[in-house]
């Protein structure tokens, strides 16, 4: 369903489970910078109506989720540690060329979205399968539903805003690029590094 097209390792799990605070603190940046991402695109695009309605409802969400991850982390004890780099995305957002119209840069950054959100949604699955901790291996199967929600509404906001046919092409060329990318990833107790 998600088109990836080099899955993750399961044996990142093994990596995440030796530090579960690093993951949890990783995750909750996420949540945050996907809440971010989406008023972010509420500013820049205030005449797109639906897509205004749909970020609206979308940062509500995120910043839901990041304060149920902080809270994860204070229920065992933890704390919210600082924001790390996010390489996968950094790397990710270097596949379109910059400038381009102002429809295309849209276009560029929904499909840049929507498969940061089907990676993390393919993550989520693992830890929700793989993971000894029950209340968590739960709590991101609940999550995991969630992002695949996100990845097929950024992708059909993709494709209504640009031409079916190209955004389909850019969004083959760019699920072969993270493929590539993916390689050197999963080695790490992170969402998507």
């Amino acid at each position: 369903m998600l088109g990836l097209k080099l899955p993750t390792d399961p044996r990142w799990v093994n990596i995440v489970e030796k530090n579960i605070e690093e993951i949890l603190t990783d995750h909750a940046y996420c949540e945050q910078k996907a809440a971010s991402t989406a008023i972010s695109l509420i500013i820049g695009y205030p005449g797109y109506s639906e897509l205004v309605s749909e970020m609206t409802l979308l940062a509500q969400e995120e910043m839901s989720h990041f304060k149920m991850v902080h809270d994860l982390l204070l229920e065992r004890g933890l704390h919210l540690g600082r924001e790390r780099k996010d390489a996968y995305v950094n790397k990710l957002m270097k596949f379109f060329p910059k400038g381009g119209s102002r429809n295309d840069q849209l276009v560029h950054r929904l499909l840049y979205a929507a498969l940061i959100e089907a990676r993390s949604c393919e993550r989520f699955r693992l830890l929700s399968e793989e993971l000894e901790d029950k209340k968590l291996a739960k709590f991101y199967r609940k999550l995991m539903i969630s992002e695949a929600n996100h990845y097929t509404m950024f992708l059909s906001f993709a494709r209504q805003y640009g031409e079916r046919e190209v955004v389909d092409k850019k969004w083959q060329d760019l699920l072969t690029y993270e493929a590539e990318l993916m390689k050197d990833l999963g080695k790490e107790e992170t969402v998507h590094g």
